[in-house]
């Protein structure tokens, strides 16, 4: 299976010193992206990368992730477009060597096999862990139904009970 975003990039072109690079998503990969996040639509998508590599062959990649997508508002369910930014820090290893740290607060670490990275798939990676599983339009206001509700998952039978019943 080919990632819809993929940037290979060679481990030994990245010097001791650093790289920059910059990930820049297509009109074609956006749209097959979309499919794969489940959003209607994503309209830009680019990642700018700071490599420096590390002993044992790891690359530490500080990332800048920027979006302009289209979500569906979970309360009015209709499409709004968005913007996503997000600032990231991830460890590419060499297979195998990922740590089994369970630490939540630890970098995430990816492996690589074959003497590559693949700054594509970590950027559409990190889309995917920066969207809002709730997306609510700026605007939205939940129906009064909903809010009148909202006491408690058993108030609406409280409302039901018969005067004086049980």
């Amino acid at each position: 299976m080919t990632a819809e975003l993929h940037r290979p990039l060679s481990v030994a072109r990245i010097p001791p010193g650093g790289l920059l690079h910059e990930v820049r998503a297509t009109a074609e990969e956006c749209a097959a992206l979309a499919t794969r996040m489940a959003v209607p639509g994503i309209h830009a998508l680019s990642c700018g990368f700071t490599l420096r590599p590390e002993p044992g062959g790891a690359v530490r990649a500080e990332g800048q992730l920027r979006a302009r997508l289209v979500r569906v508002c979970v309360v009015s369910l209709e499409p709004f477009d968005t913007e996503v930014a997000e600032d990231f820090t991830v460890r590419f290893v060499p297979a195998g060597q990922e740590s089994d740290d369970p630490d939540p607060e630890s970098v995430d670490e990816i492996g690589y096999a074959g003497g590559e990275i693949d700054l594509g798939e970590a950027a559409a990676e990190q889309l995917g862990l920066a969207l809002d599983p709730y997306p609510r339009r700026p605007d939205a206001v939940l129906p009064e139904a909903a809010a009148e509700e909202a006491g408690g998952p058993f108030a609406a039978l409280a409302r039901r009970r018969p005067p004086g019943g049980r």
